[in-house]
């Protein structure tokens, strides 16, 4: 039987402090084996129960699963550790945990065990949703079709999360599924994020049980707590935001440490320059603005789930331009380091890695210009009835 806790209050997990003793430690072994994860299109089996043992999936999960259940501000912080070891780990890892505990939180224990046989503890799955397939409605549940792309993480999981729209009601659900229910197109072929293995996937008439889905939109959690008031799409958000902080952080790293063993020598003197010093400042100086503004927006959001109220239009705004701002921060040092690191950015090896990963994981649609573009117009007061369906400000 699961415990029975608050749901209206937003749980801060007493774990932190030791998930993140863990990741310190499991960093090595992250660095090392990012470019055998790159060379598979896949993490290693060796970084699959590394995260496994650390906890780095239960992070989100309801505390009534045995999961840590963090709050938004510390999901930030963890991410980041992830992905300033490896940005593909952290973007699997992210992916992963997140889909977790959402899965967990509108389904409900029951639907959990079930879909596990028995066992009550997590689905791990992965999927897509930003295009969803179509549903018909049969006795007992759905009939599922369609094609989806870029479903990050799932060689390593054990169901497939996917949205589709009910022909009937033309309403939007998240089905869970068996992954051997799915058939799988492994073509991920790509300049960046290879490691996370990001391939397609096709349903045909695949039934899924009513009681294994739940609506998109939904901000009602079953069991956890006022967290998952957030919604899918807000809880996305939490998760780019530490994978945009976590790989902009690694790129100064690497910078620093070419910087350093260039300094004094005949061909490192560019980064002797005053040229070099102004604009690696502005780098740092950009990054950390960027983590200080999502500090505020996500301190500010998690002292209004602390009330049961959910998060107002104005808060949703700066949640999303917060995320973008780390992205285009992430994408801002990536072009300062890549300008100043000559030679090093171009051969294989960690900065080459760092440099396409970024590019690959800033082109997501969770920071994508028509988001920008929503904050704006809200921000400038054109837009005073509106409010946030995913990704778009909609009124």
């Amino acid at each position: 039987m699961t415990q029975q806790l608050d749901r209206s209050a937003l749980h801060v997990s007493d774990r932190f402090d030791e998930m993140m003793a863990r990741l310190a430690d499991i960093d090595p072994v992250l660095r090392e084996e990012a470019e055998r994860n790159e060379a598979g299109g896949r993490l290693t089996p060796r970084v699959e129960r590394t995260l496994t043992e650390a906890g780095v999936f239960d992070m989100g999960m309801p505390t009534e699963l045995g999961g840590s259940e963090f709050s938004p501000s510390q999901l930030i912080e963890a991410i980041a550790a992830v992905s300033r070891a490896d940005a593909s780990t952290g973007w699997v890892a992210m992916t992963l945990q997140m889909v977790a505990s959402t899965t967990a939180a509108y389904l409900g224990a029951d639907a959990v065990a079930e879909l596990n046989d028995g066992a009550s503890h997590r689905v791990l799955a992965a999927g897509q949703g930003t295009r969803p397939g179509r549903a018909r409605t049969t006795d007992g549940g759905y009939l599922v079709s369609g094609s989806w792309q870029f479903a990050s993480g799932l060689h390593h999981c054990t169901h497939v999360h996917t949205a589709a729209i009910v022909e009937e009601t033309g309403m939007p659900l998240v089905f869970t599924l068996p992954k051997e229910r799915a058939t799988l197109v492994d073509n991920w072929d790509v300049m960046g994020l290879r490691a996370t293995g990001s391939i397609d996937y096709h349903l045909d008439e695949v039934f899924v049980p009513a009681e294994h889905t739940y609506v998109a939109t939904t901000t009602e959690p079953l069991i956890g707590g006022a967290v998952f008031r957030l919604g899918l799409a807000n809880m996305a958000g939490v998760c780019h935001t530490g994978w945009a902080l976590g790989v902009g952080r690694r790129l100064l790293d690497e910078m620093r440490a070419i910087a350093v063993a260039k300094s004094g020598t005949p061909g490192g003197a560019g980064v002797d320059s005053a040229e070099f010093h102004g604009e690696f400042a502005r780098a740092e100086g950009r990054m950390r603005s960027a983590a200080a503004f999502n500090r505020e927006v996500w301190a500010d959001n998690e002292a209004t789930l602390a009330t049961d109220t959910p998060l107002s239009t104005d808060q949703e705004t700066l949640t999303r331009l917060a995320l973008h701002e780390a992205t285009a921060a992430a994408q801002e040092v990536g072009q300062t380091v890549y300008r100043w690191a000559g030679t090093a950015a171009l051969r294989e090896g960690p900065l080459n890695r760092v440099f396409r990963d970024l590019h690959g994981g800033t082109q997501h649609v969770t920071s994508g210009p028509g988001v920008r573009q929503g904050c704006g117009r809200r921000l400038a007061g054109l837009a005073p009835d509106a409010h946030w369906v995913f990704l778009d400000l909609v009124g």
